[in-house]
């Protein structure tokens, strides 16, 4: 008998999580220290800082200039379609830029050296406070709740993240993803046959290498990359490395669509309204920075906000994506049963900022209460029912309004990105 797909992914997942981890742990009792090979350049995994589906965060080191970066590793079992998967998160880090929202530094494609598929990194700023859900679990043990202010300036700095996303304007023409998304296809359609291109590999060969792999502060663009000591490629065939590990230099490649892209249309200069969503807002993807200022990440989950659901078919195939890639106590309700002849869009993520508002004021999602994590309750159902209660506490009226606008489970009762910061500013206000 064969198993559903969706188990077959869990367990999938949970071989990889435990190969992953095993290999952390080893690295710590068995080895001085566990290190991965990158191009050229040896880094020292020191930590696991997280862990998640198909992808670890590591603590990682540069042992050649001492940088420490947070290294993502994602795993591509099933080839170029998981890949390339991987790569519209990279892609989703460049093309948002805004303060509130983690920039990449680089990344790149290798061969896994134990024959599973190929791997994907992710070289990303270090941010040592942690994320929200740290500072909740901080609150937790601590027997404390965070100061109404400091609470919604958090919120706050998340909303106008989600903002640049909800109001992304991509030159006339060019709005197509440059990296295929599971969201245009049908649920049978086969995976590409061959990845992007590879890059062209234009390094100045009298450039010092110190300086081709990004600076912990990276740049106003978007972050340095670094070229394959190979040398570069025009027959579309992936770099090889010195150390011969199959490089694919994801920035590159997204340089060159977006140089297209802006070539095609400089005679122009007009844009059009393409709204992306997140897909997965909750606290654990809200890095805090060395200044307290609340940086969004994590972009797996993100897409074109605004989805025609026509059939059946794609009605399953967003609840299929969206149980895969959306945390269920921070999901829209629309998410759980997708109707036909709706259109899914960016409101999906001002229900969920409504559950991490919730989560910085109480501790825990709306909808993991003691019904749904003790008394075997359903998440789904109480979320679809918007069944929540707001504790009695010391905040202000304001603040528990603001929360239940955006707890409504019809999305067209929600307020949109635009309205929920005028509401967090006068809530602010009133608290001068």
């Amino acid at each position: 008998m064969s198993l559903p797909p969706s188990l077959l992914h869990t367990l999938e997942s949970l071989k990889f999580q435990v190969k992953d981890a095993f290999w952390a742990l080893s690295s710590c009792i068995c080895q001085e220290s566990a290190k991965v090979k990158i191009n050229g350049r040896t880094f020292k995994i020191v930590k696991v800082l997280g862990e998640g589906g198909f992808s670890f965060v590591y603590l990682a080191q540069d042992e050649h200039s001492g940088r420490q970066f947070a290294l993502k590793k994602i795993r591509c079992p099933s080839g170029n379609d998981d890949v390339r998967q991987a790569m519209r998160e990279v892609e989703a880090y460049r093309r948002f830029k805004h303060p509130n929202i983690i920039r990449i530094l680089d990344s790149a494609v290798v061969q896994d050296p134990a024959g599973d598929g190929q791997v994907v990194y992710l070289f990303l700023p270090l941010y040592r406070r942690g994320n929200l859900q740290d500072a909740i679990n901080a609150n937790v043990i601590n027997g404390s709740q965070f100061p109404e202010r400091e609470m919604l300036r958090y919120f706050k700095g998340t909303c106008e993240a989600i903002r640049a996303m909800h109001d992304y304007r991509a030159p006339i023409g060019t709005s197509t993803d440059p990296f295929s998304s599971r969201q245009n296809r049908s649920s049978n359609a086969r995976p590409a046959a061959n990845l992007p291109p590879g890059p062209q590999g234009h390094a100045n060969e009298d450039e010092d290498e110190d300086e081709m792999f990004p600076h912990p502060e990276g740049d106003a663009d978007g972050g340095y990359s670094y070229h394959g000591s190979g040398g570069g490629s025009n027959s579309g065939i992936p770099l090889m490395s010195r150390e011969g590990e199959t490089i694919y230099d994801g920035d590159e490649e997204l340089d060159r669509i977006q140089r297209d892209a802006a070539k095609n249309d400089a005679h122009t200069g007009e844009t059009e309204l393409v709204p992306y969503a997140h897909r997965d807002l909750k606290p654990g993807n809200v890095m805090i920075s060395d200044e307290g200022k609340p940086i969004l990440m994590d972009f797996g989950s993100c897409m074109k906000a605004r989805i025609a659901i026509d059939n059946r078919s794609q009605a399953l195939l967003q609840q299929d994506i969206a149980a895969e890639q959306s945390t269920m106590a921070y999901r829209a309700p629309e998410l759980f049963d997708v109707k036909t002849g709706v259109t899914l869009d960016e409101k999906v993520d001002i229900w969920s900022l409504g559950c991490t508002l919730f989560a910085l004021a109480y501790s825990h999602s709306p909808f993991e209460n003691i019904q749904t994590t003790e008394q075997g309750g359903s998440i789904a159902m109480a979320v679809m029912n918007a069944r929540y209660k707001q504790p009695n506490s010391a905040y202000s009226q304001g603040l528990k309004n603001l929360i239940d606008s955006m707890l409504k489970v019809d999305p067209k009762q929600r307020p949109d990105i635009h309205q929920v910061i005028e509401m967090t500013d006068k809530v602010l206000q009133r608290l001068s």
